[in-house]
């Protein structure tokens, strides 16, 4: 059983740092890099980059609304071109230094606000896959499970690897709890390896209301700037392994979904 290991880097600006990137990125096997939108700067992401080349980790960008002020948080609206082109901007600044490196973004995770809208509002998807595509039609796509960002990249063609976030609540719907409500953020260490497991083996978990919410999942996301991210992902390594697990990066796995969206982790 391969599962993907993932996180958020890249995520400070000039001499300012919110996460240990360098000891992160020795444990996962997929980064997303903020693209210095609602985080990062050229030099953050071309030192985030070549840290994920010589730890042989996969390299996504992490698009955002231009929120810096907010972390990309907060969400601005914007005619669909418009939204269209600041992705491209993204993913074009992120590649740019990634084939100075002699590395190659092979995903898109898009950040905060702009990432749950786009799992909820498929205009807003499909913007994203347009602009992704135009970019490079092989970028895969990592999506809450059923989502409209998920449903999008499928309808085009695109490869879609289902994720789930090990420190966030969810509604009944299957979309991230907003943070404002109780049970968004688990920040027991044991509850979010418990809730790993449980995906693993079962692909359910509970949502904030109690009730059991279908989670078939191919990734697992640890939040670099949660308080002890790293003793955090070696605590789900080990779990993972001991659970028969591989920790493996998005692209060195030919079993996980094409366009089809079929799922690995389901124990039948």
């Amino acid at each position: 059983m391969n599962i993907d290991l993932n996180s958020d880097m890249g995520e400070g600006f000039g001499p300012y740092q919110i996460a240990d990137d360098a000891a992160l990125m020795g444990l996962v096997s997929s980064a997303n890099v903020a693209c210095g939108y609602h985080a990062g700067d050229p030099v953050i992401m071309d030192r985030t980059i070549r840290l994920a080349k010589d730890h042989g980790v996969d390299l996504g960008a992490h698009v955002s609304y231009p929120d810096r002020m907010g972390f990309g948080r907060r969400r601005i609206d914007m005619a669909l071109p418009e939204l269209e082109a600041h992705v491209l901007y993204q993913l074009g600044a992120l590649a740019g230094l990634a084939a100075r490196a002699d590395h190659k973004v092979t995903h898109m995770n898009p950040h905060g606000a702009l990432g749950n809208l786009a799992s909820a509002d498929p205009a807003t998807a499909e913007a994203l896959v347009r602009a992704t595509r135009s970019f490079d039609p092989e970028i895969a796509f990592l999506v809450l499970p059923g989502s409209a960002l998920d449903r999008a990249a499928l309808a085009a063609g695109s490869r879609t690897v289902r994720l789930f976030l090990a420190d966030r609540g969810y509604t009944p719907d299957g979309q991230l709890a907003p943070r404002s409500r109780q049970g968004a953020v688990i920040h027991d260490p044991d509850a979010v390896v418990s809730r790993v497991l449980k995906v693993i083996e079962t692909a359910t978990v509970e949502a904030i209301d109690g009730t059991a919410i279908d989670m078939p999942v191919q990734s697992i996301l640890i939040h670099s700037d949660t308080a002890g991210a790293v003793r955090l992902a070696q605590t789900l390594r080990d779990a993972i392994a001991r659970a028969g697990g591989t920790i493996t990066p998005l692209s060195q796995d030919s079993q996980r979904s094409g366009s089809s969206g079929q799922t690995l982790f389901r124990k039948d």
